[in-house]
């Protein structure tokens, strides 16, 4: 196993407007939406503190003060709960909390791709591996999604993707990886195809919203031209790293929501509700007889 440099840094994209889910969005940022009790953004920042990750680095727009008013302090409830002894409260509060000074705050002021928004943390990042979590993607599983990447990380080297597992005919909905040698918990990736033709994809294998990333990625994105959507893509970019890097793919087996979507979201909710012991005894017969009417 060789050295590598440590991950530190992750980097949260959340200046995306949610229209998806108009009009709670005109005023609520979409990653501030809840799933049970915490909002999706804090979902997937305890993946990254699970992992280990130090810094935490959030490419926001105009619209979402909101998410870094939530990493705050909020001296007046703080100050509230212990009048009231709410001690369990504000312990629930304080644990979620980043430490002081590691969370920071960038502005990508136009919306130009996910490409675009991983080069606004450029400066943030500097010369050194990051990883990338899409906010809208929320998963579970026994060991986070980021945990087993940083472990497959320090065994590889060079950058990881983690995948999941689709139905052969579904591959034409997602980016498609090919498979090559085992390389510990993963395999190396031999290529990568966004979208393929229905019968071409080089596996069943897609990129699930999970990164880890070399710093030269910086430099191709700030000259890669406008791809789909005329915006600038990240995977474009990671076309053109991977002809100087390798590439490795983490199988995560998990469940994996997509929250930017309003049936991902729903589920979400559905399912860390069930798994929740506080909760799950008041809600379990109300699913059931939910289900037993749609028959």
């Amino acid at each position: 196993m060789g050295q590598h440099k440590k991950v530190r840094k992750a980097v949260f994209p959340v200046a995306g407007l949610g229209t998806r889910f108009l009009p709670a969005t005109k005023a609520v940022p979409k990653e501030m939406l809840t799933v049970v009790d915490k909002p999706v953004i804090q979902y997937v920042v305890d993946e990254a503190m699970e992992a280990g990750i130090e810094h935490f680095v959030f490419v926001t727009g105009r619209s979402k003060h909101v998410i870094e008013d939530y990493f705050d302090i909020q001296f007046e409830l703080e100050q509230t709960l212990r009048q009231r002894n709410k001690n369990a409260e504000l312990s629930l509060l304080n644990g979620l909390l980043p430490k002081a000074g590691t969370a920071s705050f960038t502005r990508q002021q136009e919306p130009l791709g996910l490409g675009h928004a991983v080069w606004c943390a450029r400066e943030i990042v500097g010369d050194e591996p990051f990883a990338l979590l899409l906010p809208d993607m929320v998963m579970r599983a026994e060991k986070g999604c980021m945990k087993g990447m940083i472990e497959l990380y320090e065994h590889s080297g060079g950058n990881v993707i983690a995948v999941e597992e689709c139905a052969p005919d579904q591959t034409h909905k997602y980016g498609i990886v090919g498979v090559g040698e085992t390389i510990g918990s993963g395999f190396r990736i031999t290529e990568m195809v966004e979208k393929p033709a229905k019968g071409t994809a080089p596996s069943n294998f897609f990129i699930n919203g999970r990164y880890i990333l070399q710093p030269e990625i910086f430099h191709i994105l700030e000259s890669q031209e406008r791809g789909a959507g005329n915006e600038i893509q990240l995977t474009d970019g990671m076309l053109k790293l991977a002809q100087q890097q390798d590439f490795a793919g983490y199988h995560f087996r998990g469940q994996t929501f997509d929250c930017g979507a309003k049936d991902g979201f729903i589920l979400a909710n559905v399912a860390f509700a069930l798994a929740r012991a506080d909760i799950r005894p008041t809600i379990e017969d109300g699913f059931k007889a939910l289900v037993e009417a749609l028959k």
